[in-house]
């Protein structure tokens, strides 16, 4: 139905996560950026290995258009602290129409 997406970021910290929301909010390619802090994640580090990571971490989930995820993708991969950093995107299959309207005005 929408060309909107949904794309999930998972950051060091909040203030990671904000100065990322920020620079894609100046830039107009986000119309709005959600931060979940203090997350846990598990996951196998380093690449390869059997090794299971523990750690605190942020989820930034950032809402936009489908047409601007590669751009999304390149800055956050210039500012991201971690070497492989977890960005993917969420189809939007329904939403609101006044918001989906306030959202594509926003990235104007």
């Amino acid at each position: 139905m929408s060309d909107m997406i949904l794309v999930y970021v998972v950051c060091t910290n909040a203030l990671e996560a904000k100065k990322i929301a920020k620079i894609l909010l100046q830039k107009k390619l986000i119309a709005c950026a959600n931060i979940l802090d203090k997350i846990e994640s598990l996951y196998f580090w380093p690449e390869g290995s059997n090794d299971i990571e523990e750690g605190k971490e942020s989820l930034l989930l950032v809402k936009t258009l489908k047409d601007k995820y590669d751009q999304i993708n390149i800055e956050i991969k210039n500012i991201h602290s971690y070497e492989i950093p977890a960005i993917f995107s969420i189809n939007i299959d329904k939403v609101d129409l006044k918001y989906f309207q306030w959202l594509k005005n926003q990235l104007k």
